[in-house]
């Protein structure tokens, strides 16, 4: 199969891709491994102040609608195992597809906390949980706990609760080898400064920006109830953290243990449950991007492919997009797969606006600063480190081409 551009990843970032790069005029195939488009989206359900309901089974829904009006052709339930230079795509079953430009917005994935007990049925990831219930509205269980304190742990428990579930509390993960951060009460509160907009009353956004100072956290934590607070419905608990899951055949009790201000346990006490819900964070996932300038780079979430500001990789023709470049909100996603389709219908001589590829990189800008969700507390610095990054990758391509010009 021959196409001017192939897109790798159905979610918001890759659908926006291909209807920037389809509606400019450009043959455009998508990939998925999923049986529908979306991806992550198909799962998020949340109020945004000011602007209502995000409900991204319908925001996906619509962006599918655009893609195949454009003529994009989405392939669905399909597996990429290969991504050769050139660009040439292969799939299973022995296919492939052969393109100028390639697309690689394969998105995140959940980062597990092992713990004893976590393979008992009923419990699962906070993402599943998520798709569960606002996608397939069925809901995991009657009783819920959750560990893991982020801005997706958060938003899934109160999602939780409007579905009827009684969630009984959201949790720190163990002190373990594999934890590691997310046991410190420290990292989490943080954590959750990143939220504040969401906060239902202003008092209490006022509160969450205050906690953004280290000094000011210390003495929150020090005088943080051990009873937890009510936090969008569901009791946040940054002084108690689950240290196993119990039961037969399925999950029926959690273990779980009051810490100091440092994470050090104290006090144990069983609670009932029938569901569990693990939310270790995200990490970008990099299998396709192996042959690109990678940096590890912790505040976007791992190891992300460096790249230029029009969102092509070190690779000529290879743009990335979405969460695989750092752990983002959907709309930032969607902004940068937007941008990537613009320079890429601009470099195939169909989009002939000198200002469409600026336009699109302003809009990157204004996803970011508009966002009411910040998923990794210190992105800011995240996004500084791989600029900078790039600029050397840039310097090191230039210093080559003159060495081989006088050569």
């Amino acid at each position: 199969m021959i196409s001017d551009v192939v897109v790798i990843g159905a979610g918001p970032a890759g659908l926006s891709a291909a209807v920037a790069a389809a509606e400019a005029g450009a043959k455009v195939v998508v990939i998925d491994e999923n049986p529908r488009p979306g991806g992550k989206l198909l799962g998020q359900l949340h109020e945004e102040p000011g602007t209502g309901w995000w409900i991204g089974a319908e925001v996906s829904k619509k962006l599918a609608k655009r893609a195949a009006e454009a003529g994009v052709q989405i392939l669905t339930g399909r597996q990429v195992w290969n991504l050769s230079p050139g660009w040439e795509v292969f799939l299973d079953g022995g296919e492939s597809v052969h393109a100028d430009y390639a697309v690689v917005a394969t998105g995140a994935v959940e980062r597990p906390i092992p713990m004893p007990g976590w393979s008992l049925p009923g419990v699962m990831a906070i993402g599943a949980a998520q798709t569960l219930t606002n996608y397939y509205r069925v809901r995991p269980g009657d009783r819920i706990a959750i560990v893991g304190v982020d801005p997706l742990s958060l938003t899934v428990a109160h999602e939780l609760g409007m579905a009827g579930a009684d969630v009984v509390g959201i949790f720190l993960a163990p002190k373990t080898v594999f934890s590691g951060q997310l046991a410190d009460p420290d990292r989490n509160l943080k954590y959750l400064a990143g939220m504040s907009d969401l906060a239902p009353n202003a008092f209490l956004r006022w509160g969450g920006r205050l906690v953004a100072n280290r000094a000011l956290r210390t003495l929150a934590l020090k005088f943080y109830p051990k009873f937890g607070l009510p936090v969008m419905g569901t009791r946040l608990h940054l002084r108690k953290s689950i240290v196993a899951i119990g039961g037969g055949d399925r999950v029926q009790h959690v273990e779980i243990v009051t810490v100091d201000a440092e994470g050090n346990p104290g006090r144990i006490q069983s609670v009932e449950v029938d569901c569990v819900c693990i939310s270790g964070g995200l990490y970008p996932a990099q299998e396709l991007t192996r042959g690109c300038e990678l940096a590890k780079i912790d505040q976007l979430g791992g190891t992300v492919p460096l790249y230029s500001p029009e969102m092509e990789s070190s690779q000529a023709n290879l743009f990335v997009a979405g969460n695989v470049t750092g752990i983002e909100g959907a709309k930032i996603s969607m902004a940068q797969g937007t941008l990537a389709g613009t320079v890429i219908g601009t470099r195939l001589g169909l989009i002939r606006d000198a200002h469409a590829v600026s336009a699109a990189s302003a809009a990157v800008r204004t996803a970011r600063k508009t966002s009411a969700i910040t998923f990794m507390p210190d992105i800011e610095q995240g996004r500084q480190i791989a600029e900078d990054l790039w600029l050397t990758v840039e310097r090191k391509k230039t210093m080559t081409q003159k060495d081989e010009s006088f050569a």
